[in-house]
């Protein structure tokens, strides 16, 4: 079960050790190093890792028994070790909250979102958007068809077969770039509750709407260019996770979700720029809890547009070289390379490979966060 340590100069009476059947074990994995002795003593490595479940989700009964693992050999996250952790079997999960403890827990700790002062593609609630003339389309067809506020009319459940996307208004709409802009005053969190670590946690992922994502800026050294219309697209989900022990009501870690990646050491990368502003998002009140499965059925009324499966956005390519092409040009010779680099580090969405799906369609819906 990992390795135990003890404040007194003797060992453990044996008869405070007792042995576990495997059939209530999982195995574990090194997850967060608490220790290393490299910049102490180079020759002699010896690091200390704390260690989780190498299976973790809503549907996971793997437990985290809190112990730890030593070894002389060097270690990353992720890797499988050759310890265990234990398997909750009690299907009642009776250690997770109730509705009215959920509400409890949003009110205290829900922290507010606050968007960047020069953001101008704002937040706002599903249904607005929908209201407001976004459309259903279907592969073949050019016209697209209106979506009601409920999306009760969106095709449900499947998969992402590629077949259906979501768009803005048509251009000739007067009312399409109001949509681009979003409506930050019916903005709300979408709230989905779910064990996690065998029902000895809650994890309380929160989600945000975004009618359209602006384009991405790099940042080269002190320069910063835009890209155009690079990282464009409708229909932004993002998120983030609170998570709650069940033996004391604690809140025990915060998951931010990142949309961006890519860096190189002449601090060449996306820009994530975090400022305050008279725009928020108070979670702690206006929040809606959309799902809550282990509740038992009809407890949360899953609202329709849930069961969308598909694109909340359509297909668009970038010509991303083009666009860092252009900034190439205007950079020192000896900062190129890294410059040129960005084209294979940019995540894929950026360049509009394809419409960004709803949070059913996240891994981390059924998964762990990556913690």
């Amino acid at each position: 079960m990992g390795f135990l340590a003890t404040v007194e100069p003797n060992e453990p009476d044996p008869d405070e050790v007792r042995c576990v059947r495997a059939d209530l074990t999982q195995n574990c994995e090194a997850c967060e190093m608490m220790f290393s002795s490299d910049s102490l003593f180079p020759k002699n490595q010896f690091q200390v890792w704390k260690t989780r479940p190498c299976k973790r989700g809503m549907l996971c009964k793997a437990v985290s028994v809190g112990t730890f693992f030593c070894s002389t050999t060097s270690l990353s996250s992720g890797d499988e070790l050759n310890i265990a952790c234990l398997k909750n079997l009690d299907s009642s999960l009776h250690a997770m909250p109730n509705l009215e403890q959920i509400h409890a827990l949003i009110k205290h700790y829900g922290p507010t979102v606050y968007l960047h002062p020069d953001e101008i593609y704002l937040p706002s609630s599903v249904t607005w958007f929908f209201m407001n003339g976004a459309l259903l389309y279907k592969d073949g067809k050019n016209n697209g068809t209106a979506i009601n506020s409920k999306g009760s009319n969106l095709p449900a459940g499947g998969e992402n077969d590629g077949e259906y996307w979501l768009d803005l208004p048509n251009k000739d709409d007067a009312n399409r770039t109001n949509v681009k802009c979003g409506n930050i005053e019916t903005a709300k969190l979408h709230v989905h509750v779910k064990p996690a670590l065998g029902g000895t946690f809650t994890d309380i992922a929160m989600w945000i709407f975004c009618p359209f994502n602006g384009p991405a800026t790099v940042k080269v050294g002190l320069l910063s260019f835009t890209l155009n219309k690079v990282g464009e697209h409708v229909g932004d989900w993002e998120h983030y996770t609170l998570r709650f022990s069940n033996f004391s009501g604690e809140l025990w870690s915060v998951y931010f979700s990142e949309h961006s990646g890519g860096s190189t050491k002449l601090g060449v990368g996306l820009r994530n720029d975090c400022a305050r502003s008279k725009y928020y998002v108070d979670s702690s009140s206006k929040y809606h809890i959309v799902a809550a499965e282990y509740l038992g059925e009809g407890v949360v009324a899953e609202p329709p547009w849930l069961q969308y499966m598909r694109e909340w956005g359509p297909t668009i390519i970038y010509d991303g070289r083009s666009e860092v092409e252009k900034i190439i040009k205007h950079l020192p010779f000896f900062m190129r390379f890294s410059v040129e680099s960005l084209i294979e580090l940019f995540p894929t969405e950026l360049y509009g490979e394809a419409g960004p799906t709803g949070p059913k369609e996240k891994d981390n819906w059924l998964g762990d966060e990556r913690w």
